[in-house]
């Protein structure tokens, strides 16, 4: 018998993306509420502790009153929310991040899926840190550009939906000006920094795909080292992962330029090391909604079920 899959929240952005992806996975049922009974706790909570997998795609606090729902010890549960990423008692669901990530992943029944954000951040950072190239007090700045799904339902009205009062036609835009993020507790804590990373997120006018970019003085890190020295190190991290590929130093030579969609509605990210000299620019290339969020739900549903790990992703 397969397993079963609830989506708790099936209906929105990311929910709609999981389902679509599952619905290509020949090792799984997806199980789903009457849509008439959808705000009926009863009935969320039948159909939440009748699933082997539940992947909660909800607000934070709507994620935690799931949670609060489960009675059956046997129910595993993914949490595409902010609610739960520096929780006690919930995995980071990064495989990638440290060689004993997926093995923690594959023994949790609460993981956390990360942000997008967070996801290529981390993705740049965590292996610096852990080869003492990087100094965890290294005052880091985070930028980027995401596309504007990656603002949910509220953010696609403004940008998609002439009718709405909030609609805009601005082709680009800086947030978090007052230098707050949901995402930094959770870069800050998987990554170990001491000091808290500047986060200068952007949006544009398309609908998905993203660029984080890492800034480095090289000559302020320990040991000084070169462009290449980073690059080896990030190859070493992410060597033979179906889903995170270190772009070789050979094929961004010839780069003028990186477009934030290139990897859309796949499950990759590409990592690249830009640099002359002292300074380096490190670049992680992903899709808002795949890797950073729907596809690695899935990834992590895979891992938490003992099946291939890229079953239905691509």
């Amino acid at each position: 018998m397969k397993p079963k899959i609830f989506i708790d929240g099936e209906a929105g952005t990311t929910g709609l993306q999981i389902r679509q992806r599952l619905e290509k996975h020949n090792g799984v049922e997806i199980v789903s509420i009457d849509p008439a009974h959808r705000k009926d706790t009863a009935a969320r909570a039948e159909m939440i502790n009748g699933a082997d997998v539940v992947i909660l795609c909800l607000p934070d606090d709507g994620a935690r009153e799931a949670v609060s729902l489960v009675t059956n010890d046997t129910v595993k549960v993914i949490d595409a929310s902010t609610a739960h990423r520096v929780a006690d008692g919930w995995t980071y669901g990064f495989a990638e991040m440290t060689p004993t990530q997926r093995k923690a992943i594959a023994d949790s029944r609460r993981v956390s899926n990360p942000g997008c954000w967070a996801t290529g951040a981390i993705a740049l950072i965590n292996p610096l840190v852990d080869a003492c190239v990087l100094d965890a007090d290294y005052p880091i700045t985070i930028s980027g550009v995401s596309g504007y799904s990656g603002g949910g339902k509220a953010m696609i009205t403004e940008f998609e939906n002439a009718a709405d009062p909030t609609y805009t036609k601005v082709p680009y835009r800086i947030y978090g000006l007052d230098l707050t993020h949901k995402h930094l507790p959770e870069i800050q804590t998987w990554t170990e920094l001491s000091t808290k990373p500047i986060f200068l997120p952007a949006v544009g006018r398309y609908a998905q795909g993203m660029i984080v970019e890492v800034p480095l003085h090289l000559s302020r890190l320990r040991g000084k080292p070169s462009v290449a020295d980073i690059h080896a190190t990030l190859s070493n991290a992410y060597d033979n992962e179906p889903f995170v590929e270190v772009v070789s130093l050979d094929a961004t030579q010839g780069l003028k330029n990186l477009a934030p969609e290139a990897l859309n509605n796949t499950n990759r990210m590409q990592l690249y090391v830009f640099g002359s000299g002292d300074q380096a620019r490190l670049v992680a290339l992903l899709d808002n909604l795949g890797k950073g969020a729907s596809g690695a739900a899935v990834q992590n549903m895979n891992i938490m079920l003992g099946l291939p790990e890229t079953s239905g992703l691509i």
